[in-house]
């Protein structure tokens, strides 16, 4: 299930996503410096711009495209055949299945909540 052929390719993701992720923080935190005595009305405005609301999809993706490289690292570094048998294929598969529907989740949700009514 690695969508990525090349483990160079799944670093360099991993590393521009972090990069978003910080990039995110920091805005998150100047809109906070920036309005002190932040209310529902404030945080709602900062949301219905639509240059925040792209920035927080893209964050968004990259959260889910850091998250998957790193499921799946973990998934077939520690679900080998040395610990679980011949079971580990089925097992490992059943793991990373349950990661990107739990992902897939996120994003839409996550999707519906900054783009919904």
């Amino acid at each position: 299930m690695n969508l990525l052929r090349s483990g160079l390719s799944g670093w360099l993701i991993q590393r521009l996503s972090a990069l978003v992720l910080g990039a995110y923080t920091l805005c998150i935190f100047g809109i906070f410096i920036v309005h002190p005595e932040m209310d529902y009305g404030t945080w709602k405005a900062v949301f219905d711009n639509n240059l925040m609301r792209a920035f927080s999809i893209v964050t968004l993706l990259a959260t889910c495209a850091h998250g998957w490289i790193g499921l799946w690292t973990v998934f077939t570094d520690y679900l080998t055949p040395r610990l679980f048998t011949a079971r580990a294929t089925v097992i490992r598969k059943a793991f990373e299945t349950g990661g990107a529907f739990l992902i897939a989740v996120y994003l839409f949700w996550g999707i519906q909540i900054l783009w919904g009514s």
